[in-house]
């Protein structure tokens, strides 16, 4: 499968997150404070909970529910309660599009 769009970079506001789903994968797609684009699995390892609906810190998402922070680079969670890493996607920029393959995912 090859990079789908995800959204337009102009939608997405530094420091929140956006949900998007692709091909039935909800992913939560960041613009950190630093400009990068970011894409990791959108579903709390802890619990059922978007993490699209959490607060970005740095490169850091953070469940709104039970506060659990992810990295936006690797996935893995920094503090308890979870304990499993999200799935961290690869993103392109082309132009204003972010593009993303939701079937290949960084090896961290």
């Amino acid at each position: 499968m090859t990079a789908q769009r995800a959204c337009a970079l102009s939608e997405l506001e530094q420091d929140t997150a956006v949900r998007v789903v692709l091909d039935g994968v909800p992913m939560a797609v960041v613009l950190d404070s630093a400009g990068e684009v970011h894409a990791i699995g959108d579903v709390c390892t802890h619990g059922d909970i978007s993490l699209s609906e959490g607060f970005v810190e740095g490169e850091t998402l953070e469940c709104w529910a039970h506060g659990s922070a992810f990295s936006l680079r690797t996935g893995k969670p920094l503090n308890l309660p979870a304990y499993e890493p999200v799935p961290v996607y690869v993103v392109e920029i082309d132009g204003d599009d972010v593009l993303i393959d939701p079937t290949v995912t960084k090896e961290v």
